[in-house]
């Protein structure tokens, strides 16, 4: 009996650790500018660039005010690392909810071009 009480709490465990937990997204914390997102996961904050995309000349406000209000604060975002500039995180970011990617809406919307991936 004891024996496979013994079994029974190691299966038990066993499938607990390899259970997958859910992933901890991160969060929107400031739309900085066009192309320039503050998002934190848990107790640290990035600067996160979008990667994958070049703004159009002359549309930073458009492009800053498309981002506000597609990433409102408390947003809950994917990052795809791709890289770093002047200690900036490049990544490409998607929506966790809809996993729309948000460098491709600023394209679709005219405010970008699409560029290389890093």
């Amino acid at each position: 009996m004891r024996r496979q009480t013994l079994t029974l709490l190691g299966v038990l465990l066993a499938l607990l650790l390899m259970w997958p937990g859910a992933a901890a997204a991160a969060e929107v914390f400031q739309v900085r500018s066009g192309t320039l997102l503050q998002v934190g996961d848990g107790n640290r904050s990035y600067a996160v660039e979008l990667a994958c995309m070049e703004l159009v000349a002359d549309h930073e406000a458009e492009a800053t005010a498309w981002l506000r209000q597609a990433l409102p604060r408390r947003t809950k975002v994917n990052l795809r690392p791709m890289g770093q500039r002047d200690g900036t995180l490049l990544a490409q970011v998607s929506l966790l909810a809809s996993g729309a990617d948000i460098a491709t809406g600023l394209i679709e919307a005219g405010l970008a071009q699409a560029e290389a991936c890093p």
